[in-house]
C-alpha cells in the first residue's frame, strides 16, 4: 500500500529544547561533527489505493490542520514514498536526512 510521508518541524525561531539536549550528548558519545540539532516529527500515512492529487492534497491539509501546531511548527515536507521502498530504506532515508538536518544548523 502506498504511503504518504509527512515531516514537521520546529519553527526556527521556536527553542527546541530536545535538539539542544540531542546536542549537548553527542560529543560525549564521539559524535563531534554536529554543532546543531533540530529535532521534528514525520508521519507516515497509509492510502488505501492510489495517491491521486485530491489524495495528496488532503494530506497536506491533515499536516497544516492535525499533524501540526502551525503556531509552533512548520510542514516542511509531504511526499509520496516509493511503494518498493522496504523499512530497511526509510530508516535509512530517515538517517541520511537526519544527517543533512543536522548539517544545516551548523
Amino acid at each position: 500500500m502506498p504511503r504518504i510521508v509527512v515531516d514537521v518541524m520546529p519553527k526556527p525561531e521556536i527553542l527546541d529544547p530536545q535538539g539542544k539536549a540531542i546536542v549537548g550528548a553527542l560529543p560525549r558519545l564521539g559524535f563531534t561533527a554536529f554543532s546543531g540539532v533540530r529535532q521534528g516529527k514525520r508521519f507516515e500515512l497509509t492510502v488505501e489505493g492510489p495517491v491521486t492529487d485530491e489524495v495528496l492534497e488532503q494530506a497536506r491539509n491533515a499536516a497544516a490542520t492535525m499533524l501540526s501546531n502551525p503556531v509552533i511548527e512548520d510542514v516542511v515536507n509531504v511526499e509520496v514514498l516509493a511503494e518498493d521502498a522496504s523499512d530497511d530504506d526509510v530508516e535509512a532515508s530517515s538517517q541520511t536526512a537526519g544527517a543533512e538536518t543536522a548539517g544545516a544548523e551548523a
